[in-house]
């Protein structure tokens, strides 16, 4: 009866709403301190809002992990995710085998084979954690409090002073600049 429910819990069950999405590497490996990395996942999200219909209204890349308020028009959001994180662990994983740059190479690759292999959804690789987690935003609190807490996440990390500084995010967007994704504006 408890698994029944929990399992229920982080579920997308309003394909109407908006919700916070949160997704990490594995073993929270710091991947997307490379901007070839975080680009690869800024030009999925991209194709995404073109040929899903993913409706953005805030995003923060984080060295490892990705928060999004998302909505849908067209492809149902957990669709969207899906391949999403399929496409870019592919691509990525492309971009770490062929990179003369990356300097942790071997160690990467040896984590997420080890994370593949020990989970028999995946074949020998695994970039992404299995988990979403979609908390709907169904009240303005709610709302703010994950907007408040997705564009502040680098400046809490220490890397920035101000959310708008951090090259990948929305906060530019909210703070009257533009970025590097188009969104559509909550507030």
């Amino acid at each position: 009866m408890y698994l029944a429910i929990m399992s229920r819990k982080y579920k997308f069950r309003d394909q109407e709403a908006l919700y916070f999405v949160s997704f990490a590497t594995v073993h929270w490996i710091d991947l997307f301190v490379r901007p070839e990395y975080s680009l690869v996942l800024l030009d999925s999200l991209e194709h995404c809002q073109k040929e899903k219909g993913l409706e953005i209204g805030a995003w923060c890349i984080m060295p490892s992990h990705v928060h999004l308020i998302m909505g849908t028009s067209k492809n149902p959001m957990q669709d969207i995710i899906r391949d999403l994180k399929s496409f870019t662990s592919r691509k990525l994983k492309e971009l770490i085998h062929e990179s003369s740059k990356e300097s942790r190479k071997q160690w990467i690759v040896q984590m997420m084979k080890q994370a593949g292999l020990n989970n028999g959804n995946n074949n020998e690789w695994q970039l992404w954690q299995q988990n979403n987690h979609p908390i709907e935003l169904n009240t303005n609190d709610k709302l703010l409090s994950r907007l408040h807490y997705l564009h502040n996440n680098p400046v809490k990390a220490g890397f920035v002073e101000q959310p708008e500084h951090w090259r990948y995010s929305s906060a530019i967007d909210y703070a009257g600049g533009v970025g590097l994704l188009k969104i559509e504006l909550i507030f």
